[in-house]
């Protein structure tokens, strides 16, 4: 992985040079970061949904880290319920996209988020599971920041029904997971379903980028 991180900075300084504003190019630079951008190949990652809002989380917090990369979702299998109910869900579930991802593309990481809520003596807490796997199979879990859902909504789980199909009858709009999401809702917008993804997502990447701590 450390080698991983090395190749990581000459994406970025290869990437940052081709999309900061410039008016002219010397002939040079352009050669040499074509270069570099050829020899290290570009990181690739795989998720384990077609949900637009997961892509995006995913692809600005590998950004963040590892300048240009790869991004590509595709359709899997959960394996759990519509809308997790508990921490050991969320992740089966998230370890579940992850692992197929990897199976349907081959890239240097598979990428599962999960979301739902976790029961708890003061309610339920809405929260969502990240998982990263490398190609070597290495695993790293992490969540997402959560609150409490409102009593009605609470009532409305327990009856079997998707949060999903709640939040879109609640908002007035369609297909809300794969926008602002109830993050958003109940936040007015000040934070949203992907932006709380992203952060989850590179609290999972540290797994890797500091993964001495992590060794036996």
């Amino acid at each position: 992985m450390q080698a991983e991180l090395q190749k990581s900075a000459y994406r970025e300084r290869s990437s940052r040079f081709f999309f900061k504003e410039k008016k002219s190019y010397n002939t040079y630079e352009v050669l040499i970061n074509l270069l570099l951008l050829v020899a290290v190949g570009m990181l690739k990652i795989a998720v384990g949904s077609k949900n637009i809002v997961k892509i995006r989380a995913v692809e600005n917090s590998f950004r963040k880290v590892f300048g240009e990369v790869e991004v590509r979702g595709v359709e899997v299998n959960s394996g759990v319920s519509h809308t997790p109910s508990s921490w050991e869900e969320l992740v089966q579930g998230a370890i579940n996209r992850a692992q197929q991802a990897l199976q349907e593309i081959s890239g240097d990481f598979g990428a599962g988020l999960e979301g739902g809520y976790e029961k708890t003596k003061f309610g339920f807490l809405l929260t969502g599971a990240v998982v990263l796997i490398n190609k070597e199979g290495e695993i790293s879990i992490a969540r997402s920041g959560g609150f409490l859902l409102p009593k009605r909504i609470e009532k409305e789980l327990k009856q079997g029904r998707e949060l999903g199909d709640i939040m879109d009858e609640i908002s007035g709009k369609k297909n809300t997971k794969q926008q602002e999401g109830a993050v958003g809702f109940f936040t007015k917008n000040y934070t949203n379903r992907q932006e709380s993804f992203e952060v989850a997502v590179l609290y999972a990447l540290s797994r890797f980028l500091q993964e001495e701590f992590y060794k036996k």
